[in-house]
């Protein structure tokens, strides 16, 4: 018979068979970089099978995975990648090539940029955003809001001079 743990790290293996492209596909908005994408991934998944035993079941599996991806990431961004011949400042104020196709979504702060990245690109429901990233629900409801008015309003700008 297997133990709890034995249970606890299958639910975590099927939870990356199942759900691996949409873990890199918010990484990857984060990071920006495909490559470094599936490290954070790794890296994330890797936190949460060292810790697995500090899982209380206060919420889905799942919403402590993507708390768990969504650290690893904001650890990476802390440490850029510096390509050869390039300077930390000029590492920072590289691109995400994700990014650069949605300029009005890069300019949201942070918290905006993860509610929108974890509701559209991963398909969370709002619950699972909220135990994500250890918000209330309100707040995901008020920041996506907010990021669809920001959003609304810049694109009302371009349509007015463009």
């Amino acid at each position: 018979m297997r133990g709890r743990r034995d249970r606890r790290l299958d639910q975590i293996e099927e939870l990356y068979r199942a759900r691996f492209p949409y873990f890199v596909q918010v990484a990857r908005a984060i990071v920006g970089d495909p490559e470094r994408a599936v490290e954070v991934v790794q890296d994330g998944f890797a936190d949460v099978i060292r810790s697995r035993a500090g899982f209380r079941g206060d919420g889905p599996l799942e919403a402590w995975v993507w708390r768990a991806v969504v650290n690893a990431a904001r650890k990476a961004m802390r440490r850029p990648l510096v390509e050869v011949g390039q300077t930390m400042d000029e590492a920072w104020d590289t691109p995400s090539p994700l990014l650069e196709a949605s300029p009005l979504v890069a300019r949201l702060p942070e918290r905006q940029r993860l509610v929108v990245f974890l509701r559209y690109y991963a398909a969370l429901d709002y619950r699972s955003i909220a135990q994500a990233l250890e918000i209330e629900v309100g707040t995901v409801s008020a920041s996506l809001a907010t990021a669809h008015a920001t959003i609304r309003k810049a694109l009302g700008e371009v349509e007015a001079n463009g």
